[in-house]
């Protein structure tokens, strides 16, 4: 009981953490340099552009209202509850800034969008990580991961929120808006991809080797990853074939690569990107995954 108490605490603290951050990020470098911003808050702005007197923060909570009652089918209470306390709390935070300390001043935009968008990706994954959303967008795009658990989140709500920039930009009367908001969204998407699925990419080679008995001992022995032979067959040649799958971190591709050729100058390698690897020696899994 007391475990699961410290849990929920620090996931809500994790969840006000980064939903303050959002808040100063999007008050800091989007709003005073009028750069396109996606999503429901970028919604939000093309309003407050028509309508001076509607606050952002509470025009995103009305906005939303539809959209949480929507995901509560398909997503279920857990995430609506966090994701709600995710999105009134960066709301309320980004107009209660406003109003104790006003707008800020404009900034270089480049620079604006480069802090922007690291203080955006950076809470967004955050925010995902405690297996809640800010609403909007990153709820829409939460319900599709369900239906395209292969594709990062960061990519799923770059195309969702690309269209919303463009509206912005409209709305603004101004093309620099979605230019600098295209440059935000990108370096939000690397840095959320970051957060969520780790600095070090992992990769995977399949090996094909006569000697591949060799190589499976010196890559356990000398590089400490496990190796899983798989068996083939030759489509021309008819010849039977050992393969060996091997997960590694990118730092030692390097050392692989040797390590076979030094051993078997003949080996077939094919190395290929792996979106996540989870297990021994990499990270675990946990739940709410995205």
């Amino acid at each position: 009981m007391k475990q699961r108490v410290y849990k929920t605490f620090t996931a809500y603290l994790w969840l006000t953490l980064a939903s303050a951050v959002y808040a100063l990020g999007f008050n800091w470098c989007y709003a005073p340099n009028l750069i396109g911003f996606g999503g429901i808050t970028g919604v939000a702005q093309i309003i407050h552009s028509a309508l001076p007197w509607a606050p952002i923060g509470t025009v995103v909570i009305l906005l939303n209202i539809p959209l949480f009652l929507l995901g509560w089918r398909f997503i279920g209470g857990h995430l609506l509850v966090t994701s709600l306390y995710a999105m009134f709390v960066s709301s309320l935070i980004i107009d209660g800034m406003t109003a104790l300390a006003g707008p800020f001043q404009p900034m270089e935009p480049l620079l604006a969008c480069i802090y922007g968008g690291v203080l955006m990706g950076a809470s967004l994954g955050v925010v995902f990580l405690q297996g809640a959303t800010t609403g909007g967008t990153d709820l829409i795009a939460r319900l599709l991961k369900l239906k395209l658990a292969w594709l990062p989140m960061g990519k799923l709500l770059m195309v969702i929120d690309l269209m919303v920039i463009v509206a912005v930009a409209a709305a603004f009367g101004n093309l620099n808006s979605a230019l600098y908001g295209l440059v935000a969204l990108y370096i939000s998407t690397l840095v959320m991809d970051m957060v969520l699925y780790g600095l070090d990419n992992a990769k995977v080679a399949y090996i094909i080797s006569d000697r591949h008995r060799e190589i499976s001992d010196a890559i356990i022995r000398d590089i400490d990853r496990g190796v899983t032979i798989l068996h083939g067959e030759g489509a021309y040649s008819g010849a039977e074939k050992k393969v060996l799958l091997v997960a590694f971190k990118q730092r030692q591709i390097v050392a692989i690569k040797r390590l076979v050729k030094e051993l078997d100058p003949a080996a077939f390698i094919i190395v290929c990107e792996a979106h996540e690897v989870l297990g021994d020696g990499f990270r675990d899994y946990r739940q709410n995954d995205v």
